[in-house]
């Protein structure tokens, strides 16, 4: 059987044969070709743009870093010697002892929310221009699953180190699971391995860290970016540009991403990151308690619990959710079960954007002002909600004196009614959309990108 191999200019080089029988072996070369060099995006593309490749940065960091720690880490929850939980001291001990190790740990720890930072802003640009509409549907979508995805795996993480707040968070969230009617109490002991969170608990978190979601994760990832270079990249104008060839088929508003972008684009954007990422490295690892909680160099004490629990940041707007049901609804399920379903719902809900919004336009240069207005008020609460969901229940911000008696300007700014009223418009937002974004006032779309 004659096999037809690729033809190359090669010169006659060694590295010009060595690829010529390489490639015929394995698609190297047309698969760079096609998700680079000869993958054409819009010429348009801005800032926002920047978070996509800065995310794969990220997760690659966090990949190497997580190998390492690996080789250290020692998933133990008996007591040693000196009564110190084991995995606690397998991190102490990779911190004092290990060449490097500090910064490894700290690179890893700050990782985990500096990509929760750009994934969220990778997502905010999605909502801003549309990203999410047809035909780029199924690209949302698996972005969805990769934000839980992200979720599990940083939830699993952060009970390793085994401390205070890992703990007690781990206690206080597998517990919710118990509001399930049925089979709540039974699946949250499927989930410890155990009656309390235990040694079974943590052994389970850290083969699913390291092993489970992570696949998933690249997966999810991998199947993200083959569906963008399927359809094509948006843009700021929210215009497709294969709507416009010239006679070799390419659009007429695009650029190869090949070097165009990942040069001069994304190059310089990772290089600006990786400069910020290293100063909170070497200067403030802990972010004022918020990437590392002060509670968790404490080890794990199942006879101490914290006075104030409450997640780490990435998970406190939704967390906030989880407190703002307090009603019993229908005297037949608890609030707690109600709590979870605004939790997990104002996940889930993201997924069924596409189909919430029916304006006739994507980006919102041409949107009218209920969008704007709404999607601001939108931004403005979720980081409220995320700003109270890291203080104690009935957090007021301007103090509170009972000798002064009631005050309903003080309670109105409370945290407790402001979480209760971000929300219902959190889920507001989104359950009217279909609405709203019809009636909306939208300015003219043009043909073509707009580029300057």
């Amino acid at each position: 059987m004659d096999i037809n191999f690729p033809k190359y200019r090669s010169g006659g080089t060694r590295f010009g044969n060595a690829l010529e029988w390489f490639d015929a072996r394995f698609p190297l070369t047309s698969t760079w070709k096609a998700h680079f060099s000869e993958y054409y995006a819009p010429k348009n593309f801005n800032f926002w743009y920047f978070f996509g490749s800065i995310a794969a940065v990220v997760l690659i960091i966090q990949f190497v870093t997580g190998i390492v720690l690996v080789m250290h880490y020692k998933p133990d929850g008996t007591l040693n010697a000196a009564g110190i939980p084991v995995a606690f001291a397998s991190i102490e001990y990779i911190m004092r002892e290990v060449p490097g190790g500090w910064l490894i740990r700290y690179m890893h720890s700050t990782g985990a929310s500096a990509f929760f930072i750009v994934v969220y802003l990778h997502m905010f640009r999605g909502m801003l221009y549309g990203s999410y509409r047809k035909p780029r549907e199924l690209i949302w979508l698996f972005g969805v699953l990769i934000f839980l995805c992200l979720m599990a795996e940083a939830f699993m993480g952060y009970l390793l180190p085994w401390g205070q707040m890992s703990y007690w968070g781990a206690q206080v969230i597998i517990n919710l699971f118990t509001a399930i009617p049925g089979i709540g109490a039974d699946l949250s002991e499927l989930i410890r391995g155990d009656y309390v969170v235990s040694d079974a608990t943590l052994n389970r978190f850290f083969s699913l860290h390291v092993c489970a979601v992570p696949l998933a994760l690249l997966g999810l990832v991998v199947a993200h970016i083959l569906a963008l270079h399927e359809i094509g990249s948006n843009n700021p104008d929210g215009v497709e540009i294969s709507n416009f060839k010239d006679e070799k088929g390419i659009p007429l508003d695009s650029v190869p991403f090949h070097p165009h972008y990942t040069i001069g684009h994304d190059l310089s954007a990772n290089v600006i990151f990786l400069i910020f990422f290293c100063a909170v490295i070497f200067f403030w690892p802990e972010g004022g308690g918020y990437f590392l909680e002060y509670n968790n160099f404490l080890p794990a004490d199942p006879m101490t619990t914290p006075a104030h629990l409450a997640p780490v940041w990435y998970f406190t707007p939704y967390y906030s959710m989880l407190r703002a049901m307090v009603w019993d609804f229908f005297w037949i399920l608890p609030a707690k079960f109600w709590g979870v379903v605004a939790m997990g719902g104002g996940v889930v809900i993201l997924a069924f954007l596409p189909w919430l919004d029916k304006s006739p336009v994507k980006s919102i240069r041409y949107r009218g002002p209920i969008f704007k207005t709404l999607l601001t008020i939108f931004v403005i609460g979720f980081l409220i909600l995320g700003f109270l969901g890291t203080k104690v229940p009935g957090y007021y911000f301007f103090g509170y004196s009972p000798s002064k008696g009631f005050n309903p300007l003080n309670y109105l700014l409370s945290g407790d009614f402001l979480t209760k009223v971000f929300t219902f418009y959190y889920f507001l937002y989104f359950l009217t959309m279909p609405y709203w974004s019809k009636i909306d006032k939208c300015k003219p779309v043009p043909e073509r990108v707009t580029f300057k």
